[in-house]
């Protein structure tokens, strides 16, 4: 039998440790009773708007509201850019949270086959960021189609260019009637570009696909020029540098070199 102290030590003790885990489970009951309420700042109307009226910044304001009435589609306030100078399909009344489906976008109604002229064909190829010019290139842009491969005689690595002056017609689900002014920077990302092309060009970039990798260079919207002869780089010509040196000769002959662009010095050689 214990003596002396120590069944109130235990006693104490007992109660401690009944304590902490009543506590606990109170404290976890607590949190899941406000799970959910904690409140986060969404954009809303700041006073009556009109259907068709075209969304100004004095129009819209932040409020919070708990946080399990926030969706996906209530606008937030680092998305605010999006939607100022946008249409509202529907009519807001004052507080309403400003949803991404009060505005107009096509998105989601366009037709690819209506951009795609007569004898020709849109075609589409994987693309990533890098291959897509760092994600720059957009739909209407002019592109050059890369394609690099291994050559099937010598097995030595090579790229040529495909095709000249392509047309793009989307990039992801985006065309050139797409409101992107609507749509999140995630929702701009693509990871496949669509060109008009004719039927036979449509055969080359689906062979080309499958052999090896296509890259895309941006060209200036006015710029036609196609070359009947593009040549190709392989590893051995990168070697050697004589075609690298003759390219580069040509460029500063053809390039106009800008110099210090902002800073008011230098002008256009």
């Amino acid at each position: 039998m214990l003596k002396g102290r120590v069944p109130l030590v235990i006693a104490v003790v007992l109660a401690g440790f009944a304590g902490i885990f009543f506590y606990a489970a109170v404290e976890g009951e607590r949190r899941k009773a406000q799970s959910g309420w904690e409140l986060v700042y969404v954009v809303t109307a700041s006073r009556d708007v009109a259907e068709g009226t075209t969304l100004s910044m004095d129009m819209i304001q932040q409020q919070p509201i708990p946080e399990q009435f926030v969706t996906g589609s209530v606008v937030r306030p680092d998305s605010v850019n999006y939607v100022v100078g946008q249409k509202v399909m529907v009519p807001l009344q004052h507080g309403d949270p400003v949803l991404w489906s009060h505005f107009e976008s096509t998105r989601g109604t366009e037709m690819l086959s209506h951009m795609v002229q007569k004898m020709g064909r849109a075609v589409t190829v994987a693309v990533d960021e890098v291959q897509a010019v760092g994600g720059w290139v957009r739909p209407n842009d002019h592109v050059d189609v890369l394609g690099t491969f291994r050559d099937p005689n010598d097995r030595e690595m090579m790229t040529v260019t495909l095709l000249q002056n392509m047309i793009v017609l989307a990039t992801g689900n985006i065309t050139g009637s797409t409101n992107i002014n609507l749509l999140s920077d995630s929702e701009r990302r693509y990871n496949n570009v669509s060109l008009l092309a004719l039927p036979e060009e449509a055969e080359i970039l689906t062979l080309a696909s499958e052999l090896g990798t296509l890259t895309l260079t941006l060209r200036n919207p006015e710029d036609m020029d196609l070359k009947d002869d593009t040549g190709r780089t392989s590893i051995t010509t990168l070697l050697t540098g004589e075609r690298t040196q003759a390219l580069e000769r040509r460029r500063l002959q053809t390039i106009q070199v800008i110099r210090g662009m902002g800073s008011g010095a230098g002008g256009v050689e």
